[in-house]
């Protein structure tokens, strides 16, 4: 069985670290919405909302598609796939048992 390895995960991760970025991903979880739609959701400038686009697609958690001279952006779901694989790694091979809470 193969491992993701931190390399895989670590632009993902360094993607969803940003409040703003993770609002994004939120406003996409259930519907694709327009750039504009985006920015007004979160009341940002379309310039720095660009720019956490820009990180969110590179990282490969979204992706975008063009109509006319908007641009509409849905999750990408196979990275989540790749995110969850490796956080689920944790779970499964962790020599480490969960602390126990001791009741009083």
């Amino acid at each position: 069985m193969k491992t993701t390895a931190l390399p895989d995960v670590l632009p993902i991760l360094q993607a969803l670290a940003d409040p703003c970025r993770s609002q994004v991903i939120e406003l996409l979880r259930n519907r694709e919405l327009c750039a504009c739609d985006i920015a007004e959701s979160l009341e940002i400038t379309p310039s720095k909302l660009s720019f956490h686009l820009k990180t969110l697609r590179e990282a490969g958690l979204i992706m975008g598609r063009q109509e006319g001279r908007w641009i509409y952006y849905r999750l990408n779901l196979s990275q989540f796939v790749v995110l969850e694989q490796y956080l689920a790694e944790f779970r499964r091979f962790s020599p480490v048992l969960p602390a126990r809470h001791c009741s009083a």
